[in-house]
């Protein structure tokens, strides 16, 4: 599939992110599928997993693209830090590789731009997970295909956010040609649908549809009396 194609399947619509922390007991790999097929039946039009195992268990039981992933670690650069671990992704069937596309060192010492280059080869697609502005620029012009808010609250520099960050979604979109995906503490549909308005190609959200015990640690918090 082009970026071309895909962008034309994603275009004005939801991406679910379906995954579980370590340790959650959602993180089971037919449970994972079970969210996603339940995502697709809803009406998302892609959805987003870690791990290749997953990713190769989603891709046979789903008909819409597969973003994969690979975290490894909680700190750094941890969502498909190498190109190794890119390439697994690509092997395992996803139609798009997101990585880490920050200006922080790989723990691999490679560039971002070869990380690209090996998945194109390799014949996928690549989704640049960024945080900042400048980040998005220097990604879409490395060859991502796609460029995403994901990290934007999450790396030092970008903490305090309890939002989505609408105004890098408007900056990114105005800034790049590579389609914009607005990803990241989106809790509402209000807020999928102002994303769009601000320039987004697609929204992804995770949480807010796919993680019953965060959900459940929400309400508990906010019905205790303190």
């Amino acid at each position: 599939m082009t970026a071309q194609e895909l962008a034309a399947l994603v275009q004005g619509r939801l991406i679910v992110s379906c995954q579980a922390p370590p340790g959650d007991p959602m993180r089971e790999t037919a449970t994972l599928v079970r969210l996603a097929r339940s995502a697709v039946a809803g009406g998302g039009a892609a959805v987003r997993v870690n791990e290749p195992a997953v990713v190769s268990a989603v891709v046979g039981a789903v008909d819409v693209p597969v973003i994969g992933l690979w975290k490894d670690g909680d700190t750094g650069v941890y969502i498909t830090p190498t190109v190794r671990h890119a390439l697994a992704v690509a092997e395992a069937g996803a139609a798009v590789v997101a990585a880490d596309a920050t200006d922080r060192p790989r723990p691999d010492g490679s560039t971002f731009a070869e990380l690209v280059e090996a998945v194109h080869a390799a014949g996928a697609l690549v989704m640049a997970d960024v945080s900042t502005l400048d980040e998005g620029i220097a990604a879409a012009g490395q060859g991502a295909d796609f460029v995403s808010t994901t990290l934007s609250g999450y790396v030092p520099g970008t903490h305090g956010r309890t939002g989505p960050d609408l105004g890098l979604v408007a900056a990114l979109a105005s800034s790049i040609a590579a389609p914009v995906v607005a990803e990241g503490r989106i809790n509402t549909p209000e807020e999928a649908a102002e994303a769009l308005a601000r320039g987004a190609h697609s929204v992804v959200v995770g949480t807010a549809i796919t993680a019953p015990t965060a959900l459940t640690a929400r309400f508990v918090a906010g019905i205790t009396l303190s």
